[in-house]
């Protein structure tokens, strides 16, 4: 089983200062690419007796931090239906990541299709895309072993972002921004859970080892592209991207961490619980800090300014770089 990576943190801390740096980040991406990678269906043992998907086991019962586990209305429900429904936020997450990584494949690929011969992100492109593949078909063979009716994205929004592909023809760094939006915010989770050792199933466990391991490559690259292109931007381009970047970041957070709408349904869950566990101050806070290292990124790259940080504001997404918002129980909001 692989082991959740400690050196991002490291990796993020190094300065892009010119071009010669920027693309020693890519050939150390590309060695490591090729070092340590993993295949969905070799490196997983989907059919071991203790990788079964069982709906009810108790394993899926909401971690505490989950707000919805939170509420007294969850906590007085049988067993098996905290864990059908503990179970339905997991596979709905890997639906939603699943979806989301089909827009950052074309995404790529529509970037990779104008590099010039010679360029290295050429093979790092590649690399990424490869993995976001397995990533897929793993996310996808977990959904179909629960037999629940996940649906993934909203119709409407799903709609909406078969736009996202056609990004990097207009804006390689918004698109890498669209990037940021769908992966931090997981990325934040998987490791939240991992490191209060929330996760008690061993599929769950294996397939979110592999995925953090290997998404730390993809926010490296992205971070880094952004250090090495966001300053040399003209400046109307800079404040389109400026004002973009937390409408993104704001819409692709919530996707993330807000409950599904069939879940909601599936299971008769109370208006009034809903907006009690997701709608206070703790799940803005818990938002927020999903997205916080962009927020810090975009503020070392100048790009937030006083017209902006209103928006920022206005998505509830907004605290001084650096700083996190402190999290409370639902209870205590």
């Amino acid at each position: 089983m692989p082991k959740a990576p400690t050196d991002l943190a490291g990796e993020l801390r190094v300065q892009v200062k010119d071009k010669k740096s920027y693309l020693g980040v890519i050939d150390r991406l590309n060695k490591a690419s090729v070092e340590k990678h993993w295949e969905a269906y070799a490196d997983i043992p989907w059919d071991d007796p203790e990788f079964t998907v069982d709906k009810n086991d108790p394993r899926w019962v909401l971690p505490p931090f989950d707000r919805l586990g939170e509420t007294a209305w969850y906590r007085s429900q049988p067993p098996e239906i905290q864990a059908q429904i503990g179970l339905w936020r997991v596979a709905t997450a890997m639906k939603i990541g699943l979806q989301f990584e089909n827009l950052l494949k074309r995404g790529l690929l529509n970037y990779a299709y104008r590099l010039p011969n010679g360029r290295p992100e050429f093979r790092y492109v590649y690399h990424e895309t490869t993995e976001e593949c397995h990533h897929g078909m793993m996310f996808q063979e977990f959904v179909n072993r629960t037999g629940m009716p996940i649906r993934g994205m909203p119709r409407s929004l799903s709609f909406i972002a078969q736009a996202a592909p056609w990004i990097p023809l207009v804006s390689t760094e918004m698109f890498f921004v669209f990037v940021l939006g769908g992966e931090d915010p997981i990325d934040y989770v998987q490791r939240k859970s991992l490191k209060g050792g929330h996760i008690k199933h061993p599929l769950e466990e294996t397939i979110m080892k592999i995925h953090i391991a290997e998404e730390a490559r993809h926010i490296s690259f992205a971070r880094h592209y952004l250090k090495h292109r966001v300053p040399n931007m003209n400046p109307l381009r800079r404040r389109i991207l400026g004002v973009a970047t937390p409408v993104v970041l704001g819409v692709m957070a919530r996707i993330m961490l807000s409950p599904p709408g069939p879940m909601v349904r599936h299971f008769n869950i109370p208006k009034d619980v809903v907006r009690a566990a997701y709608k206070n101050p703790a799940s803005q806070a818990e938002i927020s800090n999903s997205v916080g290292k962009i927020r810090d990124l975009m503020a070392e790259l100048g790009v937030i300014t006083p017209v902006n940080k209103r928006v920022w504001k206005a998505f509830g997404i907004w605290d001084e770089p650096g700083t996190r918002r402190p999290l409370e129980s639902p209870e205590a909001a």
